[in-house]
């Protein structure tokens, strides 16, 4: 994570779930909505907008890190965020499930909505929005807990009920990880492969059943056989989610994602478009270059 990305040193361990998180981080009141579903859907040609920015700036103290962000970002899709490191792409994505409120010196701006619902109104919960935003972060971070016991964390620590075997397959299922670990629940998480703990991560994201899925570069510390199964499982993923990645992988955004959003210098989303026709015919000058190869 660049410096202008990177969070004060004090709240990396609540960014990275490395620990197991707090029930006041976890817990979420028997009407998770909170607010949230008291709006209406945002229908354009047929495709829902699910997320939807308007005008978002974000200061870290006086750094001034995202500069009037607007963007539509459609249901069950793959939208990638590129750019140079230290552009905001990890601040925006922060912004959709609110972690930047984790940082003491964060201030946001503007309008930032889930179908609709303002998430910074008063009324919203932020950790009942996080349970309908799930995150998976660049290094794999599974609790030093079993394999069952990563993935039905969530639901234990918000007070869910739930034939829990059943959520445990599912979702390691969903997570393509079913076949290698069915025999191996009991075990420790901490003892998989990179790329396997990091499928379990995905696992424990989606099994609290979210509608969005935010990935934070989830294969930049992996292998190139583990980043093929990551991508492959992107790409299923969004039969069922609204996945938002954050890539520095320009071929790997071209590959998986349907939309592409280009953050460049100084916190600035230059073009935001359909992924082929950012990559064959960039609107922006600056893009052209980005994806060229002259700067960056």
């Amino acid at each position: 994570m660049s410096q202008r990305d990177k969070a004060p040193e004090g709240e990396q361990q609540a960014m990275n779930g490395t620990e197991d998180p707090t029930n006041d981080e976890m817990l979420v009141e028997t009407d998770v909505s909170d607010g949230l579903s008291a709006s209406g859907n945002s229908v354009s040609q047929g495709v829902e907008t699910v997320i939807s920015s308007e005008d978002i700036n974000v200061w870290y103290g006086d750094d001034h890190a995202l500069t009037d962000i607007t963007m539509d970002i459609p249901e069950n899709s793959v939208t990638a965020m590129i750019g140079p490191s230290g552009c905001g792409k990890s601040t925006f994505l922060r912004c959709i499930n609110r972690m930047n409120d984790l940082i003491d010196v964060a201030r946001v701006e503007g309008r930032l909505t889930l179908r609709g619902k303002n998430v910074y109104d008063d009324d919203v919960d932020p950790v009942a929005l996080r349970r309908r935003v799930g995150m998976v972060f660049q290094k794999p971070n599974p609790f030093p807990k079993s394999i069952y016991e990563n993935v039905v964390y969530g639901l234990k620590i918000q007070g869910i009920d739930a034939d829990y075997d059943a959520v445990v397959e599912e979702s390691l299922k969903r997570a393509a990880l079913w076949d290698e670990v069915k025999d191996r629940l009991h075990e420790s998480g901490l003892d998989l492969s990179g790329g396997q703990q990091q499928r379990l991560c995905i696992a424990r994201a989606i099994a609290t059943d979210p509608e969005v899925l935010l990935m934070d570069e989830p294969a930049s510390a992996l292998d190139p056989v583990a980043t093929s199964q990551i991508e492959d499982l992107v790409e299923e993923l969004a039969e069922d989610y609204t996945v938002v990645i954050v890539t520095h992988n320009m071929q790997q955004a071209a590959r998986i994602s349907d939309k592409t959003a280009v953050f460049l210098t100084g916190g600035e989303l230059v073009e935001f478009d359909d992924t082929q026709k950012i990559f064959e015919n960039p609107e922006s000058q600056r893009v052209e270059d980005y994806i060229t190869g002259k700067f960056g």
